[in-house]
């Protein structure tokens, strides 16, 4: 069902405060809900539901251009109860490529 939805955003990175925390960001309230609404059928355990998403730098960063565009990856988007949002997480190997740490500014799309 990847490409039913397509979702662009401007998040801050954010780092999960545990002993090998993982870094995130977190879908806007607005699209959170309305994928819910469209996909909640086919979420897995614990409000997994697969997507592709691509990263973008917005903000300083320790490359040379900017912007700085990724390659699309698949991956996964969880329901966060607590913050009423689905969470993206960014593996350590997005990261070191593209130099994304907590704080970091960056354009995020989501495709479902």
């Amino acid at each position: 069902m990847i490409g039913a939805l397509s979702i662009h955003f401007t998040a801050a990175v954010w780092r999960y405060e545990s002993k090998g925390g993982w870094y995130f960001v977190s879908l806007p309230e607005e699209d959170s809900a309305r994928i819910r609404e469209m996909f909640k059928s086919q979420e897995q355990g614990w409000g997994r539901l697969k997507v592709e998403a691509r990263f973008g730098l917005t903000g300083s960063t320790s490359l040379p251009t900017s912007p700085f565009q990724l390659p699309t990856f698949k991956t996964a988007i969880w329901f966060d109860t607590k913050r009423n949002t689905y969470l993206l997480p960014i593996k350590a190997e997005i990261r070191n490529v593209a130099g994304i740490e907590e704080g970091d500014e960056v354009d995020v799309t989501v495709r479902i």
